[in-house]
């Protein structure tokens, strides 16, 4: 069955957690030579791959005198200051051995949520998967703070996953994959090897279950595969660890836990809207105006507008509520909030009038919004 499943896949993209490529004295360096051979071996069969990498911070904290996760900022952002060009040096020795090139890609949150730098971004990687050099994403933890950060690197995988393309994203951690329960806790935990759908229950295991280092745990990764799927890609959680597991999978084995792709899939702007750009507001609608988003399929308009909350620009994504503050949506504003605060409540045919000018009629156009569920 895998191997129907996975036979159309060209595109990976395959993140590597830090809980597979350190140990407690910083980069495992054996282990990192052994995953670029078996990303060669994908090379070599017509596969194109982006990585994205965790272990800066872990391979730079030895110099800093620190055991475990530093637990500030400034010295998170100084472990990875010191670890990030270790990490790359590292890649770039193993795929040297076998002809490849390596290319650096740092990413923070603001990169990625502006659509410009977004394109930007994509034009680059697109670049170097044509000129066959292998891309090694990871956010730039040296200066990126918490409001622009992507929480973890699962997460930034997920975005890559949209950003390149990818008809696969594989994302390698310390344990087996998914189980109904915590293997750590309970010896009759059983590996769960397919999920067709990511519904509240599996995120429930997700949620009892954890990796030992870095940041993301299960729930994290099950978070990214969500997203993922709904772009349409199938997601496979594997044990990075497990010897030639990239082939292994590829070839069919039953390896790992492996999500289908949403049936309902997103187009790459909407998906860039629900998950990658940052709201910076709220607005509040009124009954009629819930039911056209919900109902009807419609676009915003300033009539429907009952309140609003949080400083935002043209351009900026907002939430929209209902008036008892249940997030319904998510969309680009076409106004600003010191221009909403005018023609809130009002008809379209009033907006130049009120303004002097006009954008558009709606608010949040149907084509840049996108429902919660």
């Amino acid at each position: 069955m895998r191997n129907e499943l996975l036979k159309y896949v060209k595109r990976i993209v395959i993140k590597i957690g830090s809980g597979v490529i350190t140990d407690q004295n910083g980069l495992n360096v054996g282990l990192i030579e052994a995953l670029c051979a078996n990303v060669i071996e994908l090379y070599n069969r017509g596969y194109e791959v982006v990585i994205v990498s965790s272990g800066a911070v872990a391979a730079g904290k030895g110099d800093l005198g620190i055991s475990g996760r530093p637990d500030t900022i400034p010295l998170q952002q100084a472990a990875a200051a010191i670890g990030q060009s270790r990490l790359m040096r590292t890649y770039k020795d193993a795929f040297r051995r076998h002809g490849k090139a390596v290319g650096q890609i740092l990413l923070t949150r603001d990169d990625l949520a502006n659509r410009r730098r977004f394109l930007n971004a994509r034009n680059t990687l697109m670049t170097l998967l044509e000129h066959g050099i292998i891309a090694i994403v990871n956010e730039n933890d040296s200066v990126v703070v918490d409001e622009i950060r992507f929480g973890d690197n699962d997460n930034l995988s997920a975005m890559t996953t949209n950003l390149v393309e990818a008809s696969l994203l594989v994302i390698m951690s310390d344990v087996d994959g998914l189980y109904d329960s915590d293997p750590n806790r309970d010896s009759g935990a059983k590996l769960i090897p397919l999920v067709e759908r990511i519904d509240d229950e599996i995120e429930m295991m997700a949620g009892e279950t954890s990796t030992t280092i870095g940041t993301g745990g299960m729930t994290s990764k099950i978070k990214a595969a969500k997203r993922a799927t709904l772009y349409g890609v199938g997601v496979a959680i594997v044990n990075g660890r497990s010897e030639n597991v990239l082939t292994r999978l590829l070839d069919g084995e039953d390896i790992g836990t492996y999500f289908l792709p949403a049936s309902n899939r997103m187009t790459a702007r909407k998906h860039w809207i629900a998950f990658t750009k940052k709201p910076r507001g709220k607005l509040f609608l009124d009954e009629g105006a819930c039911k056209a988003l919900l109902e009807r399929g419609k676009s915003l308009l300033p009539s429907g507008i009952a309140e609003i909350e949080g400083t935002f620009d043209r351009g900026d994504a907002v939430r929209l509520c209902d008036l008892d503050g249940n997030e319904l949506a998510k969309g680009v504003t076409n106004y600003a909030r010191t221009e909403l605060d005018h023609i809130k409540g009002k008809r379209t045919t009033e907006i130049e009038k009120i303004l002097g000018y006009k954008y558009s009629d709606e608010i949040v156009h149907r084509d840049n919004l996108v429902l919660k569920n």
